[in-house]
Formats: structure tokens, C-alpha cells, sequence
């Protein structure tokens, strides 16, 4: 990585002196068949790149990106270069710039086994190869020269030299083909990352999408391994509804010509927005049975990268720092699209239980920031892609909705896209448009939910008379910076037929330390106050003592989904903040996880329980724990509708939490058939599902994976094997996998993730006890010499997290004390496990003290 990076200094001096008027980019991939591998160095491609640009100061100097094991020939203004003189692996010196300027670089470019640059796959089940480009942040310097920023867009013709029997894609449409040759319609405008290239044997199938007189060819390609596993009419399916929403509400026709939709092995990300061409992990092809949570994820992520087209490609950023204005945008245009326009009308029930967890942790780390970030290079835009500028920013836009209007802020975009289309933007851009449709200032709301971090909590104070009646209910607000929030009240009760429902509600905004909710004064007690119900704003639930009883009682009762998921998320808050002790919050999923009726919050609600026992309980109680969960998840499997999604759900969650020599007895009886459950139907996924833990308890052996691989011979298969391999518990396998991943670089991303996860068991605590030294003594080491991806995995995968004490906190900071110059991304990633760890002692210390012989 040294000398990779490119801070936004350079890039905004950069951008003021140049002016790219397009590329011509020339790949010849043939030799990605290759029988042989080279005798030295990496597997390689030919590219040729001729860059037009115009220099505002002629005589100046700049420099191009490229990451290139070596160049061949560089030409500027047709004089040939000294290529050892002006390039240094990741950057190419230009001096005397003419006020018009022709660049042409020939290199040999490396293909990629770490999902980064041009990314190379062998599938073992058929020997088949297969290629695709993945760039952000800044990745397209690894397969072809060019200035390597967002705000420096241009268009784009891609020649691409294929081996025979291939087929080849880009973002533009196929032009023409002449033998192995084909080439690629030129593009609008585009920022670097979001280039594309896709090639191989792939299964591809075709639809068209029609609105008036728009026409919009589709397609949608996977391995030919996973062909009988394509349900490509369902991705066609949500693509289209996406569409018909998006051209209603953006009143902008999608842009970029075709719509490729690619799913991809080895992929490092969920998706990625490449215009005409965008590319999934293979992953959302599933290959057994799953539910519907799962398919609503999928269809989430399809709108999420369509959203993308315009928030984004047509309209993107002019650096990292407002990754945000894409980001936010298409992950609240996600939830937004499945309710609007798909079958999957619960969304926001999904978004406030699941994804906010993810912006509440992230905006509780040390490295917290605001939603507009200070993205100072490209290694801290590397990191930025997290909970805060994708989820925390999704639900300051739901709640911007709420106080702008939804016509409002619909129309603001309307303009946006018009006034910026196949521009640049910053943060002032999009509000001084918000504020010109709403009329409100935007600057306030900007200054307090966009450029300040942290996350609020609203806690509800009530008093009532002597007859029972409220009196007054305020709304208490914490946080370092107190934020103006639209919220609503919710009263529940408990009605005749049993249930907890609703009786009042009431809309307030939100202001300063104390806001009294006028509105409600006079009722009836209530059981249960909801603050933030309906999921208006971004905040932590906190309950009053009464509330909090009621939940522990009869939180099943709860008829509407929505507040049912925002009170599990409190809850799950409360536990994390040491608030709540983390027995408490297994005693109510295991008391009322089995009424849960959405299956997405039961699937979050069985991580959390499993983070609950693994890191906030107290140590004495976690075997305890364990088996207490074990035993629920197998009475609720039992109980489950048979061939439910449910009961699916239940059983990897029996299986992940499998405690006792009877649990391991049922899962190896499910797998050879003497064991059965009625309408379970144990197939290849759930196989290794029940193999994980069955490998990490010594239950099974190599030779048992070795035969379960032989059974699915596949690139998912391996993946699972390698993982089971991992866990088992020998000393001499954890030696094997941390070699694997540390001290080479044989494996693949995919199998160093692999490996990662099945090494770090909780159950083998003393095993991996041995590894926390050496990991302080090895992750520089790694960081300098790794890829960006591979190190970020090592680094937080292989923190010793589950050597839960005192002096793994005391280590870290021995380590960040010594380290003063370590690069800012590899500290952020040490400090932000290290806060994990020391919110988890705290959780520990909370749940220690609610031990019944605790003093």
C-alpha cells in the first residue's frame, strides 16, 4: 500500500488543472486461460490506455494512477517516456503538459485473487475461468492508467480481447465484434470507479423493460455452475418495479442505455453500481432453501444499486468526504422501492430493526463522524463505507422526508438530477435545491443531523394523579449534541382479547434537553410508552419502569409489527450499553422470540441473542447461557409449522447455538438421515450449517469435510469446507489457518475470510488464547504489505476479541501508544475492536451483578 494512496489535497489540485475529454481503454484478457502459471510473479493482462485531456496551465506537472507489476511504453504528445524514470508503481510522472494532451500507457497489469482490480476466478467444479472488475474506491488503476478521482469524469470506449467461447461485458452496449475482439459502445460521462468488465463462460439470460417509448434491454449473468439455481425472472421482477417507481418519482430516464446485472464470485461487497453494468456477490443466487428474508434483502439490494444510476452515477460526488450524497441515497431509496413498488411492503420494519443496529454501533465507536465525513485519502474513504454514511444516513433522509414533505424532497431530487446531471457535487449543492422546494432552511437541519455525530436517546418521564390519568409526559433527550427530532408517541395497553395495541398517538417535535408532549395529558395510564413510534427519527429508545415491565411480560403481545421491532431494537441497545443485563435479553427472546412474525427480525433477534451469550454475559454464565439457548431453539424448532420459513430459521439457529453431546447427536442424525424433524428438509446449504458447529466440537473430522466437499464439489462448497476446517478444535489447525492467512498469500479473499471465521470459535477460547500477541506484532507488518481489502479482514477478523479481559484492552493500548505513526486507517480499525471489547467487559460487569448471588 505505500505509495498507493492519493490524499484529496493532490486530487483537488489535480482537478483544477485537468479536464478529461475521454478514454480509450484496450484489455487483452486471453491470457487468462492460461494453462501455466508464470515461473515469477503474478498472472498478468496487456492493457493499452489513451487518455485526452486539456491542462489549464500548459508546462505544469501531474501525474496518472497505475498499479502495475510493469509498463511497457508511455507516450505524452507522441514522445516516448523513460518508463523506469516516471513510473513507480502506482503513479506515472507527467512534466510539461500541453494545453492539450494524449497520453498512451502500455502495461501489464495483474489479475486480481482479492476481489480488488481485475478480480480472477477458477471454479473447481468445472475448471471454468472467470473475470470482473470491482474499483471503489480506487481500484481501475489496477487495470488500465487514469486519473483516478470522482470529479475527474470522462467518457469511456472499452476494447476487450477475449479467449474463444467467451462472452464479454461492459457499460456500453456491444458495437461490434472482429474474432476475439470486441468493442463497446463509448459512455456518458463517468467517474473511474464505476468503469466495469466482466468476461468469462457466464450463464446469461436476457428480458427487455418498456415505458412509453423508453426501451431498456436487460440481462442477468451468474456461473454456469449456479445456473440451475438462477431465478433470474424474480431479479427481472424487482428490476422492473424498480424502474416503473424510479422514472415516476425521478421524472429523469435512466441514462446509461442496457441494464446488465452480474452475479459475481469472491465478491468483497453486497453490490456495486457500475452504470449498465452492475455487479453482485453470488451469494444472493441461493442455492437451497432460505426465506423471505432473504429475497427481501436481495430485491433491497437490486433497488439500492438502481437508485445508484442517479444518486451517484449521473450525479456523484466530487470527493470522497460527501460519499454520503450516494450512499445515504440509495440505501433509503432501497427500503423506500420495496414498499412503494415491490411485494416486500413491511421494509421499514426491516430497516428499523436491522439496519439502524448497524448505524447505532457505528456511531458509538471512537471513530464515529459525521454523516459528511473529513476524508483526508483514499485509505480513510476505504473505511468510510459503514454504518454511519450508509444507515445512519438512510434514516436522517426518512426523517428528512418527514419534515420537508415527500413531495418536497421528490421534487428536490427532480431538480438535483437536472441541475447536476453528469456533474460533480458537494453537500451545498443538494441543500440549497432542498431549500428551494420546501422553503425551510436547510443549514440548521445540515448542522445538526449532518455535520455533528453521535446518536441521541429519547427517553419518555411521566407522572400521573390519583386516579391514574397522565398528568404530563416529557420527552427526555441525551447526547452531546441535542438534535431537533419529529417524533411519535405511542400509548399501548393491553386490550380484552389479550393483546397490547395502541390507544394514542401524538406528534411532537423534539427540542433541547426536555419536550413536554402536551397532546396526551388526561388519558388513561398507559402499559406501554413507545417514543419514536412509527420510526420517525434517528435515535435510542430508552423505556420507564413500567413500560419495561410490560415488555418483559408480554412483549409477544405487541400486534404491530413495526413497534414490536422497535422495541427489540431497544432492547438490544440496552443490553449493548451495559443498560440491561445480557441474561435478561436471552430470557425475553426465548420467552417471546417464537410469536416474532416477521422473520428478518427473528433472524437479527437470534445474532443478537448469540452476541448477548458469546460477549456481554458473564463468564461464569455463559455455558449456562449457551445451553439455555440450545434448549429454546430446539423447543421453538419443534413447535415451528413444518416447511415453514420459520422453522428453517430455527434450525440454524439451533445448530449455531448447539451446546450439549444431545446437540451434537441431533445435528449428526439430521445429517445421515436416523434423525428427523417434520417438513425439515436438510439440503446442501443447511448441511453446512450443521457442520460448523459439529467441527469446531470435535464431532466430526477432516475426513467427514472431505466427503461432505466431494458431495458439493463447488466454489460455495470449498468456501464452507475451508471454514469447517478452521474450526476444529487443534492446537495445530489454528497454527495451519493463521499461517494461511498472515504469512501467505495463496488464498483468495473469499478463503481468507473463510478461514478467519472459522478459526475464531467461541467455544475455543483457551485455544486462540496464544494469538493475541502475535497479532499485535504482525498487523503493520500486514497492512504495508497486503492489499487494502485482505488487510482490513486480517486486521478486524483476527483481533482476540474473544480474549475477553482486561489485558486485551491494556495490549491494544500498549500497542496505539507505540504506534503514534501507524497509518490513521490500520489505528481506526485496532481502536474500533478495541471499544467493542471494552463495551463488552462493561456488558460483562452489568450481567455479573444481576447474578442471583451477586452482592
Amino acid at each position: 500500500m505505500p505509495g498507493e494512496n492519493l490524499s484529496r489535497d493532490e486530487a483537488r489540485g489535480r482537478a483544477e488543472l485537468l479536464s478529461v475529454d475521454g478514454y480509450e481503454v484496450v484489455l487483452d484478457l486471453r491470457s487468462a486461460v492460461d494453462e501455466a502459471e508464470p515461473a515469477e510473479g503474478p498472472r498478468t493482462f496487456r492493457s493499452v490506455t489513451t487518455i485526452r485531456f486539456r491542462a489549464a496551465t500548459p508546462g505544469a506537472a501531474t501525474f496518472a494512477d497505475l498499479i502495475a507489476p510493469s509498463v511497457n511504453a508511455v507516450t505524452l504528445n507522441g514522445q516516448a517516456l523513460d518508463t523506469a524514470a516516471v513510473f513507480d508503481g502506482s503513479r506515472i510522472a507527467l512534466d510539461g503538459l500541453a494545453a492539450e494532451n494524449v497520453l498512451v500507457v502500455d502495461a501489464n497489469c495483474a489479475y486480481s485473487r482479492t476481489g480488488e482490480g481485475m478480480h480472477r476466478f477458477v471454479d473447481p467444479e468445472d475448471g471454468e475461468v472467470y473475470l470482473y472488475t470491482q474499483y471503489e474506491p480506487a481500484d481501475a488503476r489496477r487495470v488500465y492508467a487514469n486519473f483516478e478521482q470522482p470529479d475527474l469524469k470522462a467518457p469511456y470506449r472499452f476494447e476487450v480481447a477475449a479467449p474463444e467461447g467467451w462472452q464479454v461485458w461492459s457499460n456500453g452496449a456491444e458495437e461490434s465484434r472482429d474474432g476475439a475482439v470486441r468493442r463497446f459502445a463509448e459512455t456518458a460521462p463517468i467517474s473511474t470507479y464505476i468503469t466495469c468488465v466482466v468476461a468469462g463462460p457466464y450463464h446469461y439470460v436476457t428480458d427487455t423493460y418498456t415505458r412509453g417509448d423508453l426501451t431498456i434491454p436487460l440481462g442477468a449473468l451468474c456461473r454456469k455452475g449456479l445456473a440451475r439455481h438462477f431465478d433470474a425472472d424474480d431479479v427481472f421482477l424487482v428490476t422492473k418495479q424498480g424502474f416503473d417507481l424510479f422514472h415516476e418519482i425521478f421524472d429523469y430516464p435512466y441514462p446509461f442505455g442496457k441494464y446488465d446485472q452480474a452475479f459475481v464470485p469472491e465478491y468483497n461487497l453486497g453490490a456495486m453500481e457500475n452504470p449498465g453494468m452492475v455487479t453482485f456477490r453470488e451469494e444472493y443466487i441461493f442455492r437451497g432453501k432460505v426465506t423471505q428474508a432473504s429475497y427481501e434483502r436481495r430485491a433491497n439490494v437490486i433497488l439500492h444499486e438502481m437508485a445508484h444510476m442517479w444518486f451517484g452515477d449521473l450525479v456523484t460526488m466530487k470527493w470522497w468526504d460527501d460519499l454520503w450524497l450516494k450512499e445515504s441515497f440509495a440505501d433509503f431509496m432501497g427500503s423506500f422501492g420495496l414498499v412503494e413498488a415491490t411485494r416486500f411492503d413491511q421494509a421499514w420494519v426491516t430497516f428499523a430493526n436491522s439496519r439502524k443496529a448497524w448505524a447505532y454501533r457505528a456511531d458509538q465507536l471512537p471513530s464515529t463522524h459525521p454523516i459528511t465525513a473529513d476524508i483526508r485519502d483514499l485509505e480513510a474513504a476505504k473505511l468510510n463505507f459503514d454504518g454511519i454514511t450508509y444507515a445512519k444516513g438512510a434514516a436522517v433522509l426518512k426523517q428528512l422526508v418527514a419534515y420537508v414533505g415527500r413531495e418536497a424532497f421528490l421534487e428536490g431530487a427532480r431538480r438535483y438530477f437536472k441541475a447536476n446531471a453528469y456533474g460533480n457535487t458537494t453537500l451545498d449543492d443538494l441543500l440549497s435545491v432542498l431549500a428551494e422546494v420546501s422553503g425551510r432552511d436547510m443549514a440548521e437541519w445540515s448542522r445538526a443531523w449532518l455535520q455533528t455525530a453521535g446518536v441521541n436517546a429519547l427517553t419518555p418521564v411521566v407522572t400521573y394523579d390519583a386516579g391514574g390519568r397522565l398528568t404530563e409526559l416529557a420527552v427526555v433527550q441525551e447526547g452531546d449534541e441535542l438534535r431537533p427530532h419529529r417524533v411519535a408517541v405511542g400509548l399501548y395497553r393491553q386490550v380484552p382479547d389479550g393483546t397490547l395495541a395502541r390507544y394514542a398517538r401524538a406528534g411532537v417535535d423534539v427540542a433541547g434537553a426536555r419536550t413536554v408532549v402536551a397532546e396526551l395529558a388526561g388519558l388513561e395510564r398507559p402499559d406501554l410508552i413507545l417514543v419514536n413510534d412509527e420510526d420517525l427519527t434517528y435515535c435510542k429508545i430508552r423505556f420507564d419502569e413500567t413500560s419495561l415491565a410490560t415488555l418483559r411480560g408480554h412483549l409477544g403481545d405487541l400486534t404491530d409489527p413495526l413497534a414490536r421491532a422497535l422495541s427489540w431494537s431497544a432492547l438490544w441497545n440496552l443490553t449493548r450499553d451495559g443498560l440491561m443485563p445480557a441474561r435478561d435479553f436471552v430470557s425475553l427472546v426465548l420467552a417471546h422470540a417464537g410469536r416474532e412474525t416477521d422473520v428478518g427480525v427473528l433472524q437479527m433477534l437470534h445474532a443478537q441473542t448469540l452476541t448477548a451469550v458469546t460477549h456481554y454475559a458473564a463468564p461464569d454464565w455463559r455455558e449456562q447461557g449457551g445451553r439455555e439457548l440450545a434448549a429454546g431453539a430446539l423447543h421453538e424448532l419443534r413447535l415451528a409449522e413444518p416447511g415453514s420459513e420459520h422453522q428453517l430459521t430455527w434450525a440454524r439457529f439451533f445448530a449455531a447455538s448447539a451446546a450439549t453431546e444431545s446437540d451434537f447427536r441431533l445435528l449428526l442424525g439430521l445429517l445421515d438421515g436416523s434423525a428427523r424433524i417434520d417438513g425439515l428438509d436438510v439440503d446442501q446449504e443447511l448441511r453446512w450449517d450443521f457442520l460448523l458447529p459439529l467441527a469446531a466440537h470435535g464431532a466430526v473430522d477432516e475426513a467427514a469435510l472431505d466427503a461432505e466437499l466431494a458431495r458439493d464439489d463447488t466454489a460455495s462448497g470449498k468456501r464452507h469446507q475451508v471454514r469447517c476446517l478452521a474450526a476444529r478444535p487443534s492446537a495445530a489447525v489454528k497454527d495451519q489457518a493463521w499461517a494461511a492467512v498472515v504469512e501467505s498469500d495463496a488464498l483468495s479473499n473469499a478463503l481468507v475470510e473463510a478461514t478467519i471465521a472459522g478459526m475464531q470459535q467461541p467455544s475455543q477460547r483457551e485455544l486462540l488464547d496464544g494469538y493475541a500477541g502475535r497479532y499485535f506484532e504482525v498487523i503493520e507488518r500486514v497492512w504495508a504489505q497486503r492489499s487494502i481489502q485482505i488487510a482490513m479482514d486480517v486486521v478486524k477478523g483476527l483481533y482476540p476479541s474473544l480474549r475477553d479481559g482486561q489485558a486485551t484492552v491494556d495490549a491494544t493500548d500498549a500497542w496505539l501508544e507505540a504506534h503514534p505513526a501507524a497509518p490513521p486507517a490500520l489505528r481506526r480499525l485496532v481502536l474500533e475492536s478495541r471499544d467493542d471489547l471494552a463495551r463488552a467487559l462493561r456488558a460483562q460487569r452489568c450481567d455479573a451483578a444481576a447474578a442471583p448471588d451477586a452482592v
